[in-house]
C-alpha cells in the first residue's frame, strides 16, 4: 500500500519502490524515523481476496486503502473490511483507513467514507481514517506519525 505513494516526500525509504497498483502481492521494507517494518501490499482483486488471510500472522497494523471515487464498490469494501476485522489473527492490529483520491473533485469526503465503511461501529480496536492522495502524497506523513 505504501509503495503507491511518492514516499520520498515524507522521507520514507522503501525497497523496492513500486508505483503501480498491486496485482497479486508485493512486500516492501519500510524505514520511517526510528522504525523498520515490512509492508505486505495485498491486491484487492476478487480472485485474490481469499488469500489475504495467509498474511495475517504477526500483523501489528492494517492499512486499508479505499478509493474515495468508487461509490459503486464501497459496499463491497465494507464487507471485506468487516470480514478481515473478524479474523482472530488480526484482533490486536490497529487500523488505519486511507480515504484515497481526495485530490479529485466529487470524491466522497472522509466522513462519507467512514460512514459507508461503518467505522463508528468498530469496538475494541484502535483505528483512524486519513484523507490521502497517492498522486500528491497527501496524508501519508500524518498516517505514519499516528
Amino acid at each position: 500500500m505504501l509503495g503507491h505513494y511518492p514516499l520520498s516526500s515524507v522521507e520514507l525509504t522503501v525497497f523496492p519502490m513500486l508505483c503501480i497498483s498491486a496485482i497479486g502481492f508485493n512486500v516492501e521494507t519500510v524505514n520511517y524515523k526510528n522504525l523498520r517494518f515490512q509492508v505486505w501490499d495485498l491486491g484487492g482483486q476478487t480472485s485474490i481476496r481469499p488469500y489475504w488471510r495467509c498474511y495475517y500472522a504477526n500483523t501489528d497494523a492494517i492499512i486499508y486503502v479505499v478509493d474515495s471515487m468508487d461509490r459503486d464498490r464501497i459496499g463491497i469494501s465494507k464487507q471485506e473490511l468487516v470480514s478481515m476485522l473478524e479474523e482472530e489473527e488480526l484482533r490486536n492490529a490497529v487500523l488505519a483507513v486511507f480515504a484515497n483520491k481526495q485530490d479529485i473533485e466529487g470524491c466522497m469526503s472522509v466522513a462519507q467514507v467512514a460512514s459507508a465503511l461503518g467505522l463508528t461501529s468498530i469496538k475494541n480496536r484502535t483505528y483512524q481514517i486519513f484523507r490521502t492522495s497517492a498522486i500528491q502524497g497527501d496524508g501519508l506523513t500524518q498516517a505514519m506519525d499516528w
